[in-house]
């Protein structure tokens, strides 16, 4: 598929930011390239008595007093939990594991290229939001940012915002000095976003709790690593049927969590199990599927896309959920709010989720995005720009960490929401043989810069 001519000096002028190339960033062992251990050989975890923490006692007073609990509910209390939760006192990203945008700029930059692409082929309007969910540290964002201002001449006529989602203060601290180099202030409880400021571009940035309260408009949302996060009910197929997985203290050892099986159909199992599963362990996110409900409506009335970067399958896979601390696979049941905790992505039901509303594109290997998007060409540029060798060796690592097939290129998918008339002309009903073709969508087919 050839890239629309009006896109090709976009994207070479993108690919070549050597000028602003920065040193290769720290990388690690990501915590997708390891497979969780079935289910039944995790029944039974020690919770670790040594580590046990405000999250822990708090579960084992729950559930003495209410009895076991989703492992939505346990992964609910041990990320998010206001005091002990381990997204909003430790933040994650660095300690227990490293993301595509820690690793190397070309993958924020090649993202950052994707929306004004799309913003090009939908009649560049003179507006737009970019709202990221859960943006870590800000790296990405920042990546983003720069290539908008590489781009100024070209977005000069657009006003832009930054919308950030964060519930953790500390991570929304880190994101304020990554971004704004600490320049930001705290808005009136009455307000929708609770921080603002600038960035060092001059682009205004605001932080909200929730993305209810990010304003209705022309938008660009992007999920990187963030659905994988939020709670999942598990389901096992038994002799008597369907079962919910849940949560509850192990009688031989009161101080340690273990898996149950519902002794009946729980209300999720009623909702949540679809009449044609053939698997026999199923996980879902039902968070996930609101999300992208709202994702979608926003999208169909207003405008814009959606670009979603997880690890994930396409209604596959069974028992995903794990727990990573220390970059090392760490057990989900063992000293809870000290570890990430995580479930593959199943985008069968992300489109599910969206069907109506909005057109879906994916999911496809992160290494086929990255390619289609000029990826080899910008390592190319920053190779020859790299004034040593050890820059010369980052590099080369962090393109293999990214695009090798058995680390992060075959783990990571993309996934897109896009309103129908992207992809399906609205002449072409009526007039099939119409000769003005759409734009293709950067990304998801293999583009050429002839």
């Amino acid at each position: 598929m050839l890239l629309c001519p009006a896109c090709r000096p976009l994207l070479a002028a993108a690919l070549g930011l050597a000028a602003r190339r920065r040193l290769p960033r720290h990388h690690g062992k990501r915590r997708a390239a390891l497979s969780p251990a079935p289910v039944a050989a995790r029944l039974r975890s020690a919770a670790g008595s040594g580590e046990a923490g405000g999250v822990l006692r708090h579960l084992l007073l729950k559930l003495r007093s209410t009895g076991p609990v989703t492992v939505a509910e346990y992964m609910r209390e041990a990320l998010t939990n206001p005091g002990q939760g381990y997204y909003t006192r430790r933040g994650g990203v660095g300690e227990d594991f490293v993301t595509s945008p820690e690793i190397s700029q070309m993958f924020g930059e090649l993202i950052g290229i994707w929306y004004v692409s799309e913003w090009m082929a939908t009649g560049k309007p003179n507006a737009f939001q970019l709202v990221e969910l859960g943006p870590g540290t800000g790296t990405l964002t920042g990546d983003i940012l720069r290539v908008f201002n590489q781009l100024a001449a070209l977005l000069n006529k657009c006003d832009v915002s930054i919308h950030l989602v964060e519930v953790s203060p500390k991570l929304s601290a880190i994101q304020a000095q990554m971004l704004t180099e600490g320049k930001v202030q705290s808005t009136p409880e009455n307000k929708a976003a609770y921080m603002k400021g600038i960035s060092k571009a001059g682009i205004p940035i605001y932080w909200y709790r929730d993305i209810q309260d990010v304003p209705q408009g022309y938008s660009f949302y992007l999920a990187h690593e963030f659905l994988d996060a939020l709670p999942i009910h598990k389901f096992q197929r038994t002799e008597k049927g369907w079962c919910e997985v849940l949560v509850d203290i192990d009688p031989e050892v009161p101080d340690q969590l273990r898996f149950v099986l519902s002794p009946s159909r729980t209300p999720a199992t009623e909702n949540f199990i679809q009449p044609e599963e053939t698997r026999d362990h199923v996980e879902v996110c039902p968070e996930a599927g609101v999300l992208i409900q709202r994702l979608a409506c926003r999208i169909e009335k207003d405008g814009g896309a959606a670009l979603i970067a997880d690890y994930g399958h396409d209604g596959t896979k069974t028992d995903t959920f794990r727990g990573f601390r220390n970059h090392k696979l760490h057990d989900v049941l063992k000293a809870p709010g000290t570890a990430d905790l995580t479930a593959d992505v199943d985008f069968s039901y992300l489109r599910k989720m969206a069907e109506g509303r909005t057109a879906t594109l994916g999911p496809i290997k992160q290494r086929e995005f990255l390619k289609n998007m000029g990826i080899d060409l910008r390592l190319q540029v920053l190779l020859q720009n790299s004034r040593d060798s050890a820059t010369h060796a980052q590099l080369l690592h962090s393109f293999d960490m990214l695009m090798n097939p058995k680390k992060m290129g075959d783990c990571f998918h993309f996934f897109a929401l896009l309103p129908h008339h992207r992809l399906v002309h609205p002449t072409k009903k009526d007039n099939p043989q119409s000769k003005s073709p759409l734009p293709p969508v950067a990304g998801f087919g293999e583009l050429s810069l002839k």
